[in-house]
């Protein structure tokens, strides 16, 4: 367990959409030098898009599986409330998430109430392996933020719409 305390006392502190001083590949090879071979593959396995909790996993990540199921279930009713033209109130968060702002902000206003939960499941783990699946969850969130490009965003969008007037 000593290896863990040296090996989270290493890592770089991570801030909502700022780049990360460590990146995924970075965390991960180290992670395989001080975790053990079967906490290393629970780390691995590990991912933001996992929505199904199982009993073997951590209860941080099972509570993180629990939010991602009912954020996406939130999501999905709104979106078939949209279409029906009826009116849903979202349970986690407020209605101005959804309704405030361009496809973008919306996702990351999205992404950042994922963090705000991982920065609350965070208290009392400091350097066990719930402390590096959440932080490994964090640098998953940081990746896909980087990955927004305004301006790839508008090229793409205005290539779909041409597409589209020219199928009409």
């Amino acid at each position: 367990m000593d290896k863990y305390i040296y090996f989270a006392a290493q890592l770089p502190m991570l801030v909502f959409d700022k780049e990360p001083a460590i990146g995924i590949e970075a965390f991960l090879d180290e992670g395989q030098k001080w975790l053990s071979a079967r906490d290393y593959q629970v780390l691995t396995a590990t991912s933001i898009n996992a929505t199904n909790p199982q009993k073997h996993d951590i209860a941080v990540f099972r509570e993180f599986k629990r939010y991602e199921y009912a954020l996406r279930s939130e999501l999905v009713q709104y979106r078939q409330s949209l279409q029906a033209r009826q009116e849903h109130k979202p349970r986690l968060f407020p209605m101005a998430v959804l309704k405030e702002g361009n496809p973008l902000e919306v996702e990351k206003k999205l992404l950042r109430l994922r963090w705000r939960l991982l920065e609350e499941l965070e208290f009392a783990h400091y350097s066990d392996m719930a402390f590096f699946i959440l932080y490994y969850l964090k640098l998953q969130i940081l990746a896909r933020l980087r990955q927004f490009d305004k301006e790839k965003g508008k090229e793409k969008f205005l290539t779909y719409t041409e597409l589209a007037y020219e199928q009409d």
